[in-house]
């Protein structure tokens, strides 16, 4: 016997059409004039029924209406308490009914086949979990590879060696790490900025040399250290870059 449709969530809770159990019960009243009557009884949204509205196209005359229809989703235990409100055959028959649809759903056989199904969700959730981590973990791992080479040596690197693990010309590195407010130019001269010159990112080398008018002059010779080469992988992996040679230096 299926007096009313009852339909089931996807999560495995029972609910009822409340315009389909106004059709049943032969209110003449218009249905949103009377589930608003019903709501005076204490229910309440969202904890004795939920509201679901849909947008119908109608032919009126010669053209297309599109019209809001408001209905709501009834629980069992709703559903039979307006039963009893509505004071007539339909009403006890349609009682009856919900009462043996009750008794069906919370049947230990019912009762276990949910919870078989709920405890099959579970296990095929936590599957996809551990794969997803299992993937994470594969693409993180020639990242850490890399960066556990660049911590296991103690040799410093030019900005030109350091952009070619990445495919990068140097004054292309050089600028994305202006941007990123590591170093600023001063004259020819990438320096870093102060708040980071006492980190150990790099180190300065003096170098003397003889022009070609005879005169000595010098400059200076910028390499990065190992910390500094970390750090400019830092900020080139934000930046969506990542090496492609691994090669340690």
């Amino acid at each position: 016997m299926n007096l009313i449709p009852v339909n089931v969530t996807k999560n495995d809770e029972q609910y009822v059409s409340g315009r389909d159990l106004h059709m049943f019960l032969e209110i003449e009243t218009p249905y949103p004039k009377w589930f608003s009557r019903m709501c005076e009884y204490g229910f309440t949204e969202n904890l004795d029924f939920k509201t679901d509205k849909n947008v119908r196209v109608q032919l009126e005359g010669n053209r297309n209406v599109s019209r809001e229809v408001i209905n709501h989703n009834l629980t069992i235990e709703m559903a039979k308490q307006l039963c009893m409100l509505a004071r007539n055959d339909k009403g006890r028959e349609a009682r009856e009914y919900f009462i043996e649809v009750e008794k069906e759903w919370n049947s230990p056989e019912k009762v276990m086949s949910r919870a078989l199904k709920i405890a099959n969700n579970v296990i095929n959730e936590q599957k996809v979990l551990i794969a997803y981590q299992e993937q994470q973990i594969a693409e993180f791992k020639p990242v850490k590879d890399y960066v556990d080479r660049i911590l296991s040596t103690k040799s410093t690197m030019t900005i030109t060696q350091i952009a070619a693990d990445y495919d990068l010309s140097a004054v292309k590195l050089n600028k994305i790490l202006h941007e990123a407010g590591l170093q600023r130019k001063v004259g020819n001269q990438w320096i870093l900025y102060k708040q980071h010159m006492t980190k150990g990112y790099t180190k300065s080398e003096t170098i003397t040399f003889t022009r070609s008018d005879g005169r000595l002059d010098c400059k200076v010779n910028t390499k990065w250290t190992q910390k500094g080469r970390l750090k400019i992988h830092e900020i080139l992996t934000e930046k969506g870059y990542q090496p492609v040679c691994m090669e340690v230096r």
